[in-house]
């Protein structure tokens, strides 16, 4: 007959029952910063070790997943949002380190300064506003005073900081989007900002020349509507995006005898390593004299993507330029402009006079999209299979179906330099 097991003791079966209650603290702390701050609040009933350990988390994010809302009523619903920010605050108990409101129905509201102002007290580390609906909101004074910010991320604000008070010595991340600020506001900004490492700038207003001065500054993506662009001791920069989204209009005969954009452009980006020239930033960078080569070689441009006016030709010249300056080109992207099909200037085969003199010995992968297969198109394509010997794919994608059949007959005409070099042509999505 089998022995009787004695009974287990309360404690050993409410250990056994219980185990989430007997985490770690360390645990229990990571498991919190994976859940919404919704989430996160529940767990307070689970048993009485949970219950305030939520009010300890460092990362605060108001968004529509941590905040729920049903009534379309805008008044509604911003006092729902207001009382579970104010009852957070309230009830947490601990440092703030990071702080994100990004509800898409809440407008600027005062309320927001007096989380800010409450907020600069601490050692806030990350600040994100996203104010989705509404005018611009100003951003209070005190959002300046919040001096170990690491990262600050803005999106539909008004900065009009107190004179001579802005600047944030410890910030590395600079995200900007739809926003407004004075000329010399941007200027201050970026340049009292002394350990900046990224910074990201889109559809702005209020400003249109772009002066950056970050000896530190690794990052740069921008887009949006501006005269003119001037980097300063920016040595570390290695990756770039860039679109000028307007087509202006440049009166050539202004520029002459001038150094043109493009020299001025790459004189400060010795460490180029990834450049991404988008919209109609390759005509900025064409405005001038445009050389043969850069003065300096972009020896460790590695990835570069540019969208190019063919029957341009200026830009034409200017891509080519760009080329022939970058001979550790590994990865090379063409987006062809679909809505400009007319001509400007004599543009002729400017590539044919490159064929076997601009070899891309490191050039493996190229990609072209939304090409029209016009003899300038096909001539560049021509160009860089005939002076690519290490190439292992071009993609090919044109802007329509119905040039599909004669380009590819185009296409496996071409010598190709390299003997492992593969067509891939894409169908138009």
């Amino acid at each position: 007959m089998k022995p009787r097991e004695p009974p287990k003791v309360p404690c050993e079966v409410e250990m056994e029952v219980d185990r989430i209650s007997n985490l770690p603290g360390h645990i229990m702390d990571k498991i919190l910063s994976q859940l919404s701050l919704r989430d996160a609040v529940r767990t307070s009933v689970l048993c009485s070790k949970w219950r305030y350990r939520w009010n300890t988390i460092p990362d605060l994010v108001f968004d529509n997943q941590s905040v729920l809302v049903s009534s379309q009523e805008q008044i509604s619903i911003k006092t729902k949002i207001v009382n579970v920010v104010d009852q957070v605050l309230l009830l947490h108990a601990g440092p703030i380190h990071k702080f994100k409101l990004s509800h898409r129905d809440l407008q600027g509201v005062n309320d927001i300064d007096r989380w800010i102002l409450y907020l600069s007290r601490g050692s806030l580390a990350e600040l994100v506003l996203e104010i989705w609906k509404g005018h611009r909101y100003k951003l209070p004074s005190s959002v300046y005073s919040c001096g170990k910010l690491i990262h600050l991320e803005l999106f539909n604000c008004l900065l009009k900081p107190p004179t001579m008070v802005y600047g944030f010595r410890s910030l590395k991340s600079l995200d900007l989007q739809h926003i407004t600020m004075d000329q010399d506001v941007f200027e201050h900004l970026i340049s009292r900002c002394p350990l900046l490492e990224r910074l990201t700038l889109m559809n702005f207003d209020g400003f249109s020349v772009l002066d950056i001065y970050a000896p530190n500054l690794q990052f740069f993506d921008i887009g949006g509507v501006f005269d003119d662009v001037n980097f300063g001791n920016t040595f570390r920069l290695a990756i770039v995006s860039i679109g000028l989204y307007v087509n202006v209009g440049y009166d050539q005969s202004m520029t002459l005898g001038k150094t043109g954009n493009l020299i001025k452009f790459f004189t400060q980006l010795p460490s180029i390593q990834r450049l991404e020239i988008q919209s109609y930033f390759l005509k900025y960078l064409a405005v001038g004299k445009i050389p043969g080569k850069l003065p300096v070689p972009c020896m460790e441009l590695n990835y570069l993507s540019i969208r190019i006016n063919f029957n341009d030709l200026d830009e034409s010249l200017a891509a080519l330029c760009l080329l022939r300056s970058s001979p550790n080109l590994h990865e090379l992207e063409i987006l062809a402009r679909p809505e400009e099909q007319t001509v400007v200037g004599r543009v002729g085969n400017i590539w044919e006079e490159d064929y076997y003199n601009c070899p891309f010995n490191q050039l493996r992968l190229v990609k072209v999209v939304g090409i029209f297969g016009v003899r300038c198109e096909l001539d560049f394509i021509n160009f860089l299979l005939a002076n690519s010997p290490v190439l292992e794919r071009m993609t090919v994608k044109p802007a329509s179906n119905e040039i599909g059949w004669e380009l590819l007959k185009e296409l496996v005409r071409f010598r190709r330099a390299s003997v492992r070099a593969e067509i891939i042509y894409l169908d138009p999505s």
